[in-house]
């Protein structure tokens, strides 16, 4: 996203451009899966000012505007990446924590499923499977 689109959507929610947001929506831009302390470890490369709060409540903001997602990869931070990706499902390895990712139609037919017998609408796009990578499983070293 350009610097000028982003301010004039920030400017239509009421909000102003600052270096912050644009610093912490480049960072997971460039980085394209981070947590918030590897964003926060980008934008101090450039701004060594930015504390680690201000990078939680840009995060949020970003996500809230719909410029940025999120999943739970593990049991610590969240990892962001830019909306505009393709959604996809993380398959992430608990032997060498590698991440892959896979279309999300594949899990479709479960999604349905539980839309139909549950009532539960699955948002695929924040789906992570754990287990084993076929390198770990093999005793191959990735």
């Amino acid at each position: 996203m350009s610097e000028s689109s982003l301010a004039e959507l920030l400017r239509s929610r009421g909000l102003r451009l600052t270096a912050q947001r644009q610093l912490v929506l480049q960072a997971v831009l460039e980085l394209g899966h981070a947590t918030p302390e590897q964003v926060h470890t980008a934008v101090r490369e450039v701004a060594a000012g930015v504390n680690i709060t201000t990078i939680y409540r840009t995060l949020e903001l970003l996500e809230r505007l719909g410029l940025v997602t999120h999943t739970h990869l593990s049991h610590g931070s969240p990892t962001y990446h830019a909306a505009g990706e393709h959604q996809h499902v993380h398959l992430v390895c608990r032997e060498c924590g590698a991440i892959d990712e896979i279309d999300p139609e594949l899990l479709r037919p479960l999604a349905d499923q539980l839309a139909a017998q549950r009532r539960f609408q699955v948002d695929i796009g924040h789906v992570a499977l754990f287990g084993v990578c076929g390198h770990c499983e093999d005793g191959e070293q990735k």
